[in-house]
């Protein structure tokens, strides 16, 4: 009998750490190699943690909604025969260090400014200016450990820095710490770890990202005959819906092709053009949000767009989205229409170009020829990053996008 340990497995590229959701053994359960023992979450995306041994479950040492970085110990098990297990670990762990030492040993800069939800954490309340940082992880992007030994270590400089900012954010730290007070009645809900992870992205795309942003107006009313036709046997025959938002993405998957300059990620020294055109849609779970990616829109049906938008949003209902569902997003568009918003301001999905919401669809009077006539409008606001795009060029995309959808028909959209 010998006790291994089962530490935080790398979940995903730049993932540093993860949140113990919660524990699928109790000590003293007997699990397989490759079961699964516990619910771990990181940016966004739930994942499960597989068993790395064979055995019975001696400790957990992790609580549920603890943050636990990549390599730091889960729990105990104790395993009947470990030898073959625990060479395989060592090759799988000898494997991820040279891994590692060949990312180390890199020179490219490219992914410097590219901070994860950590090292912002940790550089706000240490007071750390990350320019002056040196990144030890791919392309220069500093880890939450190059962090760790600034902090344990502090240069000269950068001490002589903090000591003009220490009152500035002292004051903020005491606002972070400073106790609301609570009346009779009031119910407090602890922040769970999504919501962190919401919260963190959310600040980290305001605060480096300059937002700009526009909206038109577009007469959908060609789309929405075309799909009310449709949608019936559509169902009948394929088993899901035939949503509006597949001819949104379908468009705008046309404009981005035409105008890739939205299609692009900024990365410090370098603006990133994408050549996959990966749309990132928004998905709402009862209280959560999830942005899962479809990829190569551009290459898809609206039918296979249809199903994508189905299948995702089954596994978000189901809690089945992996990581792997949530990489690779280009661009971002959110159907904030399905709640009856008709003008909204999204914030960019941070290192994305741009993030388009694709408001409700309201029928009203529009002055055609002189005469009023009843029109299925829909505003398009799109927010952009002012480092990367002006407005000739988003308002072109805008123009382009317009154009498609007003002229959509059985002849220029086929569904099949």
């Amino acid at each position: 009998m010998t006790l291994e340990k089962i530490t935080m497995p790398q979940l995903g590229e730049s993932v540093t750490e993860g949140t113990v959701s919660s524990w699928l053994v109790q000590v003293g359960d007997h699990v397989e190699k490759y079961d699964p023992i516990a619910e771990v979450m990181t940016d966004k995306v739930n994942a499960e943690v597989p068993s790395s041994f064979t055995g019975t479950i001696k400790e957990l040492v992790a609580d549920e909604e603890q943050v636990i970085a990549v390599g730091e110990l889960m729990c105990f098990i104790e395993v009947e025969d470990n030898n073959e297990a625990v060479v395989a670990d060592e090759s799988v762990q000898q494997q991820v260090n040279d891994e590692m030492k060949v990312k180390e040993e890199s020179t490219d800069t490219s992914m410097k400014k590219r901070y994860s939800p950590a090292v912002m954490r940790l550089a706000q309340e240490n007071d750390i200016d990350l320019t002056s940082v040196k990144g030890s992880g791919q392309g220069g992007r500093i880890t939450r450990k190059d962090l760790e030994r600034t902090i344990a270590n502090p240069p000269s400089k950068i001490e002589a820095t903090v000591e003009k900012k220490v009152e500035q954010n002292s004051h903020i730290r005491n606002e972070e710490q400073q106790t609301v007070e609570t009346a009779i009645g009031d119910k407090e809900i602890p922040v769970t770890g999504i919501r962190k992870a919401i919260a963190n992205n959310m600040v980290r795309s305001t605060t480096e990202i300059p937002h700009a942003w526009m909206m038109i107006e577009v007469d959908v009313t060609n789309l929405v005959k075309y799909r009310d036709a449709e949608k019936t046997n559509f169902k009948e025959s394929e088993g899901y819906n035939l949503s509006y938002f597949a001819f949104f993405l379908n468009a705008v998957a046309k404009a981005l092709k035409k105008y890739p300059e939205l299609n692009s990620s900024w990365a410090g020294n370098k603006i990133i053009q994408h050549k996959a055109i990966n749309l990132s849609i928004a998905v709402a779970h009862e209280k959560e949000l999830f942005v899962p990616v479809i990829k190569n829109v551009d290459e898809k049906s609206i039918k296979g767009i249809a199903k994508e938008i189905d299948s995702l949003a089954r596994k978000a209902r189901n809690g089945n989205l992996t990581q792997r569902d949530m990489e690779g997003g280009t661009f971002t568009v959110n159907n904030t229409g399905s709640f009856g918003s008709v003008q909204s301001m999204g914030v960019i999905n941070y290192p994305q170009a741009a993030i388009l919401q694709v408001e409700s669809i309201v029928k009203r009077p529009i002055i055609i020829d002189d005469m009023f006539a009843a029109r299925d409008m829909v505003n398009l606001c799109l927010s952009l990053d002012h480092r990367i795009l002006d407005g000739v060029i988003s308002g072109k995309f805008m123009s382009h996008v317009k154009e498609i959808l007003e002229n959509i028909s059985v002849d220029t959209t086929p569904i099949y």
